[in-house]
């Protein structure tokens, strides 16, 4: 597991797309045990460990993901989370050129639970929700393009449904129409970059995500 940040408040990790971040019927072990684990041995805590979950990612998408140590870390991040004070910036690798160099779009998504899985909408329909997002190609190579999204509201797939709704679908994501699986069963998301205003120390922290340890990300990462 690698650490991007810590202290007595906060704890940071490189999410791999292997990982889940909370527990599900696979009964594999989630990010937040694991955390608990490690903390529990590397301070030499006795009985149980807080570990408070402040936002979350996708299984097969990897990235900084950030979570509280303390209960009141936890209630002031997700009141920072709340009001919108949190900037959140992800890299994905899509098959198709966006219509535009940049762009704000927005549709209203509406999720399925049963296919697990959101639609998006130009208008709004039952029981669907607002979604926004901006987005701006960073780089192409012969056959992909880099993109850097900015979210400015959370929904379920949303990246991935907003994306594909324009015609850009996420490598590797077989769910919202890309033609094939990626070796290791992720998909070509990366949350990047997350920053805030530390909720107890009060000063603006900005936490970068290695990008993973593929030749298509090596790529990119070389012609940014």
């Amino acid at each position: 597991m690698q650490i991007l940040y810590e202290d007595n408040h906060l704890i940071a990790i490189n999410k791999q797309a292997s990982e889940i971040v909370q527990g599900d019927k696979t009964g594999d072990k989630p990010v937040t045990e694991k955390l608990k684990e490690y903390i529990k041995k590397k301070y030499n805590k006795p009985g149980s460990v807080f570990v408070g979950l402040i936002h979350r990612i996708d299984r097969p998408t990897s990235g900084v993901l950030v979570l509280a140590r303390t209960s009141k870390a936890l209630t002031r991040m997700n009141k920072l989370f709340q009001q919108g004070e949190v900037e959140k910036k992800y890299w994905a690798i899509v098959d198709k050129r966006p219509p535009k160099h940049e762009d704000t779009i927005f549709h209203y998504l509406k999720k399925n639970e049963k296919q697990n899985k959101s639609y998006a909408y130009n208008y709004q329909v039952a029981r669907s929700k607002k979604a926004s997002l901006t987005y701006k190609l960073i780089n192409s190579s012969e056959k992909y393009h880099l993109l850097e999204i900015e979210l400015h509201t959370g929904r379920h797939h949303q990246i991935r449904t907003q994306l594909a709704h324009i015609g850009c679908k996420i490598k590797g994501d077989l769910k919202y129409g890309f033609h094939r699986s990626n070796p290791d069963a992720s998909i070509s998301l990366h949350a990047r970059t997350i920053s805030f205003i530390h909720p107890v120390k009060k000063e603006k922290l900005e936490i970068i995500a290695p990008l993973p340890n593929d030749n298509l990300w090596s790529y990119f990462a070389k012609h940014c």
